[in-house]
């Protein structure tokens, strides 16, 4: 609990090292999904109080260019790019948040130390995805000022390790000393607190803010996730790259190929290009890829991502004023 955070004295904000690093109200972070995290998500994150980011990982350099003048538009509060960094225009991507002098980058899928430098020197707050202690380490190491700590429960892409967010916490915790951001299997209040209480210090939500109305997802993928039940995903593609999918035809084909011990040439052939697109976005039930975590399992509903950041905000702070009053 030794960076959990504290009330401010005039009790009207929430006040740690995540607040401050990001300049925000509450240590909620919307994540950067591909095809669900454009502009108008950002901006209404970021609006609402938590740090809205746009996911540059489903866009071309130009596209990126547009959601980040159109966010600057919508709201003056601070807002994120997130940056795969084994994307194939990162050079692009890289000038164009230099030029916009975007506040905030959430880097993932590779090496923190080949563009930490180059993004901190510009003045830029840097953050890594990591699912492992190792790694968060290696984060650390490199200079970045925050670490995600994605535990296995998270939708999209995944570590291989399969550690769960419970787990990987206290794990990450006890390693680095730097501010900590939990996510994996979060989208509620008590949820953000559990993982507060084992050491995070904030929180980075993704399912759960798929399905907004202002998500760029399509309405058939929304809707998908709000009818999903229990055990409606699966870890898929360890062989090429781990991802958490809905169960559907193209599932159905890509499991069965593991069960036959395909190997990556073959199950690279059934992925296809695009197949993401077509699900998430074009709204392809049924030969989709359908990137969601297990917490799809409780969402049922689609709602302002400004009725998210409340809720869970709202859960948040009366337990953790009754567990107080029981200390």
């Amino acid at each position: 609990m030794q960076y959990f955070g504290k009330w401010s004295p005039d009790k009207k904000s929430f006040e740690n090292r995540i607040t401050s690093l990001f300049n925000i109200q509450y240590p909620i972070i919307q994540a950067g999904m591909i095809w669900a995290s454009g502009w108008r998500l950002a901006s209404a994150v970021s609006q609402a109080g938590g740090l809205g980011i746009i996911g540059a990982g489903s866009m071309y350099p130009e596209v990126l260019e547009e959601h980040i003048i159109k966010c600057k538009q919508a709201t003056n509060k601070p807002f994120g790019v997130n940056l795969p960094l084994l994307y194939p225009a990162i050079e692009q991507h890289i000038a164009i948040i230099l030029k916009h002098q975007v506040p905030i980058v959430f880097t993932s899928a590779g090496n923190p130390k080949i563009w930490t430098k180059t993004l901190k020197d510009a003045g830029i707050t840097v953050v890594h995805v990591v699912s492992s202690a190792k790694f968060a380490l290696k984060c650390q190491e490199a200079g970045v000022d925050a670490v995600v700590a994605e535990g296995f429960e998270a939708g999209g892409h995944n570590g291989r390790e399969e550690t769960t967010t419970l787990c990987l916490i206290p794990s990450v915790r006890k390693s680095i000393q730097i501010p900590l951001i939990a996510a994996g299997g979060i989208a509620t209040g008590s949820g953000m607190l559990a993982t507060m209480i084992l050491g995070a210090e904030g929180v980075q939500i993704g399912s759960r803010f798929v399905c907004t109305e202002e998500a760029s997802s399509h309405l058939h993928f929304k809707q998908k996730i709000v009818d999903a039940s229990e055990g409606d995903t699966e870890l898929v593609l360890k062989k090429i790259t781990p991802v958490r999918l809905l169960k559907n035809d193209f599932y159905n084909q890509i499991k069965q190929a593991e069960i036959d011990c395909a190997d990556t040439e073959t199950l690279a052939s059934i992925l296809g290009k695009a197949r993401a697109k077509k699900g998430m976005f074009e709204g392809d039930m049924v030969e989709g890829e359908l990137e969601i975590g297990q917490i799809s399992a409780i969402i049922d509903n689609i709602i302002p991502a400004k009725d998210v950041v409340e809720s869970i905000w709202g859960e948040f702070n009366s337990l953790l004023h009754a567990f107080q009053r029981f200390s």
